[in-house]
Parts: C-alpha cells; structure tokens; sequence
C-alpha cells in the first residue's frame, strides 16, 4: 500500500432495527470491507439472542470485529472503543481491504469522530455509595439532586434514567465541577483519511415500530428468556451492570425476580426499545456531513456504493 491513498472508512449509522447490519452485508458482497461492530452490548459474550448479533455463519462470511470481547461482567467504554476502532482502522486499512463501522451506539461514534470530554474514570466505591442511595430514595431523587448541581445536565435526563444520573452525580463529587461544565474540553478525535458517512433514516416511524415488534418476537422464538435466565443463574451478574442494563434484558431480568409478568416484561421491553430508537433518530437528525438513506427504498446500496466510489 506504499504511496497509495488508504481505502476510505465507511460509516453506516442507524435507529435499531433498522436494517444495518443487511444492508453491511450487502455492501460485503461488493467491496472488501471488514465490518466493526459500534454496538455497546455486542461487545459481550453469551449476549447473542438479545442483541441481535451477527450470526456465526454472518461473520465467516465476512470478518466482524469487536463482538465478544468481553464477559458480561466487565465494563467497556466509549474511550476504549475508539482506541480499539482507530487500531483496527489501521489494521484493516494496512489489509487493503476497507473499514466499516457499523452500529447504533451514538456515543461511541461520538468518541470516536468528534472526540469525549475529559472526564475522570468510574469511582467502584463512590458508584456503590450513589446506588445505595437511589435504593434507599429512588432515582427520581437523586435526578433531584443533580438538578440542584447540574441543571442543565439535568435537564436533559430522565429521572429514571439511572446510568447518565449516576454517572453524572459520580463526576461533580470526584471533580467538584458539573459534568455540563467538563464536557467543554473535547480531547483529541477524528479518522485519519478519507470517511464516507450514511444515516439509515426511516420515514415511516410505524414501519420501524413493526420492525422493532417483530424483531422481539424472533428473539423470544429463538430463546431469548432462556438466555437471560443463563445469564442470572451465574450468580456474579446484577441489574445495575452496564450488560445487563442493556434493552430487553433488563425487562426480562425483572420478570425473573418476579417484579412483573412476562407480557408486562415484554411491552416494557418494547416501549423501552422503541424509546431508545427515538433517541437515536434525534441523535442522527443532527449528524453532519452525512448521506441520509431510506431503508424502505429498494435502492439503498446502490446509494451507497454510488457514493463510496465518488468520495
């Protein structure tokens, strides 16, 4: 690859259910891409029903990478994610063969295209102390409390939002300052060459509820309660971890404790996933430089392929 231009990067973002990861593979079928998973929950093993992993037969087809990094147990972060995507950028690259970033978590392409703020690492023992709190008072009062130190972080979390409350409680006692007032200083960010970004932007919010609705179904028919039910019978996995806090599991987690029925879990599980597609299409209405695509129109590759060539 001496003197050549590196291939470029290619980056598909998209609501959940979406059709992300057929429309990757579609574009596998005519470039040499090596596709990096941008999903906060298929970075875990044993979590492959409930997040809608790429199967076995997907990823010999075409390499796939971090998906199964870690145990459920462990923590992963939006900063370790774009250290370990801009090194595999690298790698792919040096292959000859083209990166493509592929997923639905908005922070990690964050991180990784315009940078974090420099916020100090998670407090074990601080974070045990703000969730022994929230049992004792609800996180409805400490979303309370942030409002009275962080108004405006505040403002934009729900009250029961417990991992951005905690996070952001965490940040004003390890720093003394609001997490509002840290997020001012990005650190370093960017792809090095040349990025080609696409939005899948449905425009029929109904056509994705039923894609949502009907994605759940398949998981349950495939035994997706079975899975979490493996996964809470280990005995070191809880509710507040970052794994299981992901969307459907915790849902059927709580079945399981018995805090609700199993058609109560699975309308919550589906609010929650419908929720969570709002956030992100708000999220991607503000993406800049990017190429929206319908993933309704039958002629979304050729979009996209028409556009990587011209870039």
């Amino acid at each position: 690859m001496s003197g050549a231009s590196p291939p470029p990067v290619i980056v598909l973002m998209g609501p959940t259910a979406s059709g992300k990861t057929g429309l990757a593979l579609a574009l596998a079928d005519h470039m040499p891409v090596e596709i990096i998973s941008v999903d906060s929950a298929q970075v875990y093993r044993d979590m492959d029903i409930g997040t809608a992993k790429p199967s076995v037969e997907m990823r010999a087809r075409v390499p796939h990478h971090l998906i199964d990094i870690l145990d459920p147990a462990e923590s992963y972060s939006a900063a370790r994610f774009a250290e370990d995507a801009r090194r595999l950028i690298a790698e792919i690259r040096h292959r000859g063969r083209t990166p493509l970033l592929v997923g639905g978590t908005m922070l990690y392409f964050r991180a990784l295209i315009d940078g974090l703020s420099e916020l100090p690492s998670a407090d074990p023992a601080l974070r045990a102390r703000i969730e022994a709190q929230a049992r004792a008072e609800g996180w409805p009062a400490l979303h309370a409390r942030l409002s009275a130190l962080d108004p405006q972080t505040a403002r934009r979390l729900h009250p029961n939002d417990q991992q951005r409350i905690q996070r952001a409680l965490e940040i004003v006692e390890l720093t003394g300052r609001p997490m509002s007032a840290l997020k001012t200083r990005p650190c370093a960010a960017g792809i090095e060459g040349r990025v080609c970004r696409f939005v899948l932007m449905p425009h029929d919010r109904a056509w994705l509820h039923a894609r949502i609705r009907r994605r759940l179904e398949e998981m349950l028919a495939q035994g997706f309660l079975d899975e979490v039910r493996r996964l809470r019978a280990r005995g070191d996995l809880t509710p507040d971890l970052p794994s299981m806090r992901a969307v459907g599991y915790r849902q059927l987690w709580a079945y399981l404790d018995g805090e609700c029925s199993l058609d109560e879990a699975i309308q919550r599980a589906l609010a929650a996933t419908r929720q969570y597609a709002k956030r992100q299409l708000t999220w991607l209405r503000s993406e800049r430089d990017a190429q929206v695509l319908d993933p309704q129109a039958p002629q979304a590759l050729e979009a996209l392929l028409r556009s990587v060539v011209s870039a």
